[in-house]
């Protein structure tokens, strides 16, 4: 199997994706079929033996389509300037046939009149018609090829529907309705494209914070300026302040506070220092930063969620499948209608001319645009509005998804807690004091990469102490560890392996058990066979967690649960600060994917929400998963059906209200459609549809499910994607 992209040219309506679906379909090879509107792409996966690139351009053609084959070095969807220029080009028509649809309708008013003075018929005068005509093939200019392609295909898209009725309109002398249908349709295909030009350009400004250029520093400190796709893993780059950073990375030396807005929709700049980790595309406030480059400009966290962002809105949500398959039923239903008011009622009443007209207007109301438009633009501004805020969501799927979703089940440790234990007590026992319990400790635990430990040794470092290297040190697995300090055996680890050092000691066991009652994680430090004393860690709950699982209540989902590995007391204090209904705690991986598959059994619908690594199962196994602080994170990218990018919780409230109102909106889109449509066909049957009426209502409609639509992009909090960036990646006036 072979899997090629082709940018399409003439691809701006969901009804034309659905045609290259049938079109390709039935082409030998192919295997999959995948048009991407908003980016005017195809995605084809064929069978090299059956059929080729060239056959596919071919079948591609018979629709009234153009495409060519995406190359490494072109751009991800067509240029711009093709596409403005098509757009100027659309509109400088659609004006001119709208002025002469104008004047040709007084020229024959006063065509008219002058004839009925004298007796005459009431036929438009030829300078009219004249106009007429010229307005139509001005309107129809970009709708004809289109529409020839549909009837060498034998295929009644909306294009030859519009056609048929235009001609039909004609013939009988309904000049001014033939202009009319041809301007109004006309222009509701340039403002169609308009608004899907809205949301492609809202994804390219994801695109476009991509920096391009990358500050180096070579042999001696020389520093270089290079494009970002020539720095390699491990190189060095320097970023100045207000700068862009060009690519992922660590800093290693250097403080300042980075705006991660565009990223991950926090407001705050984080501050930054050595050790902590750099996102490209974000902005350096304050300071200036050496960086050691981690991934290369196409694996970076913002290139993987442009991309993801550009291949959710392919993907179809169950609403669209709906719409589609309504679509193909409706069409040729109304069709077939139309067919039998054309000859059924002037077999009995006569009157052929009227019955005509109005099935040409039935011809009008078979087009399903306004109803196959309604869902694919909502859910394009949904998942853009979502990347706005730091949601990475896949597809309209798990939007709608997340709308009913009644039950939610979070992990604890990164999740409802920040994820790293601080040291909230160092209680000296046996004559020892704080200082020697904690030279111990960090003699010790700077050979351990455990959280506990980084956590101890920060603590200790904060605190002033210093503390010799130990020598023979050794790790005991699940218990803690063991060294030599000064030629004395110390240790650290579990109340299970102090008194394996040091004995039963009644005191230490009781002050032990009042402290890890109140949950957290307890480290004893002894020396030889004694206990020092003990170091409580606690891993903090997120201050927003509280009032964001309120909102997840007022929502509607009635079941919050907890499902965390670690122990019962710790999990209770946590779980009893943050107000979940239920925890479950002490679980390894595969009885969380247990929990969850009796909590979908129970609710139909359930959210886990984890870190996306440890998590991944369950987070599989519910009906929707959520990555959180997903930023970064190739394995929570590639893992969680949605991914937040930032570690605020409060964005989960937020994602299901706008999950929720995404649903609401297309809902009230596919009923205004079938209202209207169902109105103009009992207006046609009773006789009193007319064409200039049924289009005008056509495109009024279209018109108002894409902005109802667009609501989903332009409300909420202002959009964070470009905000205080440039493209060179360099801040305006910086020099190199």
């Amino acid at each position: 199997m072979t899997r090629v992209v082709f940018d399409i040219k003439g691809m701006d309506c969901a009804d034309e994706a659905i045609l290259l679906r049938k079109t390709l379909g039935d082409v030998a090879g192919v295997a999959e079929v995948t048009p991407n509107v908003v980016e005017r792409s195809l995605a084809v996966v064929f069978r090299d033996d059956q059929t080729s690139s060239v056959k596919i351009v071919e079948a591609i053609a018979t629709t009234g389509m153009s495409a060519v084959v995406r190359t490494g070095a072109q751009a991800t969807a067509p240029a711009a300037t093709t596409h403005s220029e098509l757009r100027r080009a659309l509109l400088a028509g659609l004006g001119a046939a709208a002025l002469l649809t104008g004047l040709s309708f007084h020229a024959s008013r006063i065509g008219w009149a002058t004839a009925l003075l004298h007796g005459g018929e009431s036929t438009p005068p030829l300078l009219s018609r004249g106009l007429y005509v010229v307005a139509i093939v001005l309107a129809g200019w970009f709708v004809a090829p289109r529409a020839w392609a549909g009837i060498r295909g034998l295929r009644p898209d909306m294009y030859v529907l519009m056609t048929i009725a235009v001609v039909g309109a004609v013939a009988i002398g309904e000049w001014l309705e033939a202009a009319t249908v041809t301007v109004l349709f006309s222009t509701s295909l340039a403002l169609e494209a308009w608004t899907v030009g809205r949301a492609r350009d809202a994804i390219g400004a994801l695109t476009a914070l991509t920096p391009q250029r990358a500050r180096v520093i070579r042999d001696k400190g020389r520093e270089d300026l290079v494009g970002v796709e020539s720095v390699a893993p491990g190189e060095r780059v320097l970023v100045k302040t207000g700068e862009q950073i060009p690519l992922d990375g660590t800093v290693l030396a250097g403080e300042s506070s980075v705006n991660q807005a565009p990223i991950t929709g926090e407001s705050v700049p984080v501050p930054k220092g050595p050790g902590d980790e750099v996102l490209a595309g974000t902005i350096n406030h304050d300071g200036v930063l050496e960086v050691e480059v981690v991934r290369p400009a196409g694996e970076s966290t913002l290139a993987r969620v442009s991309k993801l962002v550009s291949d959710a809105q392919a993907k179809r949500s169950p609403s669209e499948q709906w719409v589609e398959r309504f679509a193909a039923i409706y069409t040729p239903a109304v069709l077939a209608l139309a067919a039998l008011v054309a000859i059924v009622p002037p077999l009995v009443v006569g009157n052929f001319r009227a019955w005509l007209y109005e099935a040409l207007s039935l011809l009008v109301i078979a087009c399903p645009c306004a109803l196959v438009i309604s869902t694919p633009v909502s859910m394009v501004a949904a998942l853009v509005a979502a990347a706005r805020r730091g949601v990475l969501v896949k597809g309209g799927e798990f939007l709608e998804r997340l709308a009913s979703v009644r039950a939610a089940a979070f992990d604890k440790t990164g999740t409802l807690t920040v994820g790293r234990p601080e040291v909230e007590e160092a209680h000296a026992l046996a004559g020892h004091d704080e200082r020697q319990l904690l030279e111990i400790a960090l003699s010790i635990e700077r050979r351990s990469e455990h959280p506990l430990a980084q956590a101890i040794v920060a603590y200790a470092e904060q605190k002033g102490i210093e503390s010799p290297p130990v020598d023979d040190y050794v790790a005991v697995s699940g218990k803690g560890a063991e060294a030599r300090r000064s030629g004395r055996p110390v240790w650290v680890g579990s109340l299970r392996f102090a008194t394996q050092k040091a004995g039963v000691e009644p005191e230490r066991d009781r002050v032990v058990a009042e402290r890890a009652a109140g949950g957290g994680s307890v480290v004893l430090v002894g020396e030889e066979d004694h206990t020092c004393g003990f170091i409580l860690l606690r891993d903090r709950m997120r201050a927003d967690v509280p009032d964001a699982l309120k909102r997840l209540r007022t929502f509607g989902v009635s079941r919050l649960v907890m499902l965390t590995g670690d122990n019962r007391p710790t999990a209770e204090a946590i779980g009893k600060e943050s107000g979940v209904d239920e925890i479950r705690a002490e679980l390894l991986p595969a009885q969380k994917v247990e929990n969850i598959e009796a909590l979908v059994a129970e609710h139909g619908s359930v959210a886990m929400v984890g870190d996306g690594v440890n998590d991944a199962p369950a987070l599989a196994r519910a009906s929707v998963g959520i990555a959180m602080g997903a930023a970064g994170s190739a394995s929570a990218l590639e893992t969680a059906d949605i991914a937040l990018l930032s570690d605020q919780f409060s964005r989960l409230p937020w994602l299901l209200e706008h999950a929720r109102r995404t649903l609401r909106i297309v809902r009230q889109n596919i009923v205004a459609s079938l209202v209207v449509k169902a109105a103009f066909v009992a207006l046609a049957l009773f006789g009193n549809a007319t064409l200039w009426a049924a289009i005008a209502a056509d495109m009024g409609v279209s018109l108002a499910v894409v902005f109802n639509a667009l609501r989903l992009l332009v409300d909420g909090s202002p959009s964070v994607i470009g905000s205080e960036s440039s493209a060179s990646g360099l801040a305006p006036g910086s020099s190199s």
